[in-house]
């Protein structure tokens, strides 16, 4: 039985909106119940310290009524996740976070307590981790992990901050559609674009895509589709 409770979030801030803003009221009701949530800051996002990137989610999850400790104030920080309730990693560079976690070697850890209800939300970089490879990230590889495959926490692949075409840009260069095309020579996973203010709700096994906008679906030797929050999304985890 998988209990898996997982938010997996496009970006922390949308444009016109504060960190977190625009999607408070999900936060609150995703961690309802959980007296502190642990953040794990090792993306780095601009090359922050942690106890800088720490201080910025802390001060967020403090006005929404949570808790919070970073994960890198821990002596132990495998034992710091044995006994979480509740995890947010944030975004930033996903190699650099992958890359942290092998070395700490908190890849099982997460697994096995996600597995069994633990709750686990994660922002860009930290939504790339739940799939199963970070192939598809949209980052440099300014580090290098020993492995690109990820926490596997959904039979699939992410690509948080996806972007459309825009017919009036002059920029010649690849479109994130063709990055992914370009993969999926390579590899069979499916991968979600999810747009900036969206985010996946996985519950066990069913998924509800939040926000207003539709994702984009690749799926191998397919053409690209799209669906809707009032599509059904469970057919991912069956695969």
């Amino acid at each position: 039985m998988n209990n898996r409770n997982l938010l997996i979030v496009s970006t922390s801030t949308v444009h016109g909106n504060g960190y977190l803003g625009y999607c408070e009221d999900t936060i609150k009701e995703f961690f309802m119940g959980v007296d502190e949530v642990l953040f794990i800051p090792y993306a780095r996002p601009g090359g922050i310290t942690h106890s800088e990137y720490t201080a910025i989610a802390k001060k967020k999850f403090n006005e929404l009524g949570f808790k919070m400790r970073g994960l890198h104030e821990f002596d132990n920080p495998k034992n710091a996740l044995l006994s979480a309730k509740g995890v947010f990693t944030g975004g930033g560079n996903t190699f650099v976070l992958l890359d942290q976690l092998q070395k700490l070697d908190l890849i099982e850890t997460i697994q096995s307590r996600v597995k069994i209800g633990m709750r686990y939300m994660g922002t860009s970089a930290g939504s790339n981790i739940t799939g199963l490879t970070i192939n598809t990230t949209n980052d440099m590889p300014i580090a290098h992990p020993k492995s690109l495959n990820a926490l596997a926490l959904v039979p699939f692949n992410l690509n948080p901050h996806y972007l459309d075409p825009d017919p009036n840009s002059k920029h010649m260069g690849e479109t994130r559609e063709t990055r992914i095309k370009e993969f999926h020579t390579y590899n069979p996973q499916i991968v979600i674009g999810l747009r900036e203010g969206s985010w996946l709700s996985v519950k066990e096994n069913t998924i509800v895509l939040g926000g207003e906008l539709s994702a984009r679906v690749f799926i191998q030797g397919k053409e690209p589709y799209e669906l809707t929050p009032n599509d059904d999304f469970s057919f991912l985890l069956n695969r």
